[in-house]
């Protein structure tokens, strides 16, 4: 590709000629249009192919003239989902798409449906016809209505992931609940990713998933508000979960009917969900949960922290009790030296920490790199224009040390030492 005058090298064409053993196709983060003729010519001469994931150029006439030649496929991304300009696109109406889908649908082979990206909701009943074969629903670029999704949802019996935006609310949910009895993996990302964004979906959602999707084993759910009683549901159903992940949008939210921290909540997960193994937390949480999570989550592996707990006392219960944890991020809570140097027994075992917004010192983190050598750590500034602050906390008196703050703490285990490759605003004790 020439970025100078945008020039599009036909790289499909550049396979070679002749039937290939291609059994997997996907460019759906290529953000360059591709030579359709190349493409449909790739995908003909491919018979193993089983594995098609196009990019937002490509036109639902165009992938209709694709499928007629995957006649294995199992896995697709539809790339944008809506009518194009071309000659393939001449003519197309809904009965022509759906009819590409039935054909599909007879195999029984299609378990995996995602893209979606700049879909025309008109054409989205059309896949209709593989849906009761679906393992695999990806809408995370379509803001699919509860109009649009009720139907459709409703013959998922087979749905193992589902991947959603919060438009489909909690009436989506609810739908997705009676259904998917089958459910694994429950993705449901914001539409709107900002603090005081409307709420689409909330604890009645997530507990209509509780209660119908029993078998569940990791979750990732944006909301505005949660209670207890939703979170408690979840751990109480869904006792095989080995990932939750809850993002209240909003900061120290508490439970927003009781007006409690969220603490009871993220206790019930990990004494219920034994064999939990990653967690974020999220909402308003007290030294408490952290008491919860490093006596019971003796099988986590990563956790997500942010705008939480009260004292280093929250960051000791997890160092000291979560003895298996490898991945730890802390984002803004008032985690001190203190609670960094409690972990000493256990940073060896971890494979990073990160820790930014906090109230580490720099006496604090070279007294990490004095003790364990073998442990790379970094000090970042989150704001590099200003490259000569971390310099100034690097060198600066020793008297003066325990009162510099540190902006963002990252270590990490490395058996080839530290990297070379360090940036400006980046230094390494």
């Amino acid at each position: 590709m020439n970025d100078d005058d945008d020039e599009v090298v036909d790289w499909v064409a550049a396979f070679p000629p002749g039937t290939t053993d291609l059994e997997s196709l996907s460019f759906e983060c290529y953000v360059r249009p591709v030579s359709f003729a190349a493409l449909e010519a790739l995908v003909a001469r491919s018979p193993r192919l089983t594995r098609l994931g196009v990019n937002e150029h490509v036109s639902l006439g165009q992938l209709r003239r694709l499928m007629a030649n995957t006649p294995r496929l199992t896995h697709l991304g539809t790339g944008a989902f809506r009518p194009g300009d071309g000659p393939e696109d001449v003519g197309l109406d809904i009965e022509q798409m759906a009819s590409a889908f039935a054909s599909a649908g007879r195999t029984n082979t299609l378990v995996s449906l995602s893209g979606f990206r700049e879909f025309e909701p008109e054409y989205l009943p059309t896949i209709a016809a593989v849906s009761g074969n679906l393992t695999n629903l990806d809408f995370s670029y379509c803001p699919v209505t509860p109009d649009q999704f009720l139907p459709f949802i409703g013959q998922c019996h087979n749905l193992e992931r589902l991947y959603v935006l919060d438009s489909v609310r909690d009436e989506g949910l609810q739908a997705t609940a009676r259904t998917c009895k089958k459910l694994q993996v429950l993705h449901v990302l914001p539409l709107n990713a900002l603090e005081d964004a409307d709420e689409l979906v909330s604890e009645v959602g997530l507990t209509a998933i509780a209660e119908g999707c029993r078998g569940l084993r990791s979750t990732l759910y944006f909301c505005q508000s949660m209670t207890n009683a939703a979170v408690i549901a979840i751990s109480q159903n869904c006792v095989d979960l080995k990932v939750f992940r809850l993002c209240i949008m909003g900061r120290h939210q508490p439970d927003h009917v009781t007006g409690e921290p969220m603490d009871e909540g993220f206790g019930a997960i990990v004494r219920n969900c034994s064999k939990l193994t990653r967690l974020s937390t999220s909402g308003r949480l007290t030294d408490q949960a952290f008491e919860y999570i490093g006596k019971h989550a003796k099988s986590l592996r990563t956790l997500s922290v942010a705008f939480a707990g009260d004292s280093d006392l929250a960051l000791q219960h997890i160092l000291q009790g979560c003895s298996k944890l490898e991945k730890l991020e802390i984002r803004d809570c008032p985690f001190g030296d203190a609670g960094l140097l409690s972990g000493m027994h256990h940073f060896y075992n971890m494979r990073f920490l990160w820790m930014s917004g906090c109230n580490l010192t720099l006496q604090g983190c070279k007294e990490v790199a004095r003790r364990l050598p073998r442990l790379v750590v970094e000090l970042i500034n989150s704001q590099p224009e200003n490259e000569r602050t971390v310099v100034e906390l690097i060198n600066s008196q020793p008297e003066n040390e325990r009162t510099h703050g540190v902006d963002i703490l990252y270590m990490y285990r490395s058996l080839e030492g530290p990297r070379e490759d360090v940036p400006p605003f980046v230094k390494i004790l």
